[in-house]
């Protein structure tokens, strides 16, 4: 699928969708096979969880908020107007630790199976059993760590 020209408003996603992805508000605002935007509302106390992306570079643009980030074991701040760069196959987590709703738009490149994963865990809840979680992810091309070991 290409890209098609035009704009996607502020107000609106691709198609009306807006997905509930564990608590969070994802709306996507472009999808084409080389890159894949949504625009996301993450509220206090909620994250994605350390994890991988084999096959795709992700970036994320800050608009509101103070993001905690996780990145290859360092821990990391985004304020509005940054850019947070997370590679391919480097490990990262993303954490809203504040008191404030963050908003954000992240992109992906190439899109692979994230736009499907998106709809395999819409609506599944915070507090969707994360095993689940974790293997609908794999099969989607996106790989998260286990829990790091209590000393």
């Amino acid at each position: 699928m290409d890209m098609t020209p035009g704009i996607t408003p502020t107000t609106t996603g691709m198609d009306g969708i807006a997905w509930n992805i564990l608590g969070q508000t994802y709306v996507p605002k472009q999808c084409s096979d080389r890159v894949f935007s949504w625009h996301a509302t993450l509220p206090p106390g909620t994250f994605v969880p350390p994890h991988i992306h084999p096959t795709q570079d992700e970036c994320l643009y800050v608009l509101e908020g103070r993001f905690d980030f996780w990145l290859e074991g360092e821990e990391m701040q985004g304020t509005p107007g940054d850019l947070v760069r997370l590679p391919m196959g480097r490990p990262h987590g993303i954490f809203n630790k504040s008191e404030q709703t963050i908003k954000c738009l992240f992109w992906v490149s190439p899109t692979r199976k994230l736009f499907d994963l998106f709809w395999a865990i819409h609506n599944l809840g915070p507090k969707a059993n994360p095993a689940d979680v974790v293997a609908v992810s794999a099969r989607h091309e996106i790989d998260f760590l286990p829990p790091p070991e209590e000393g």
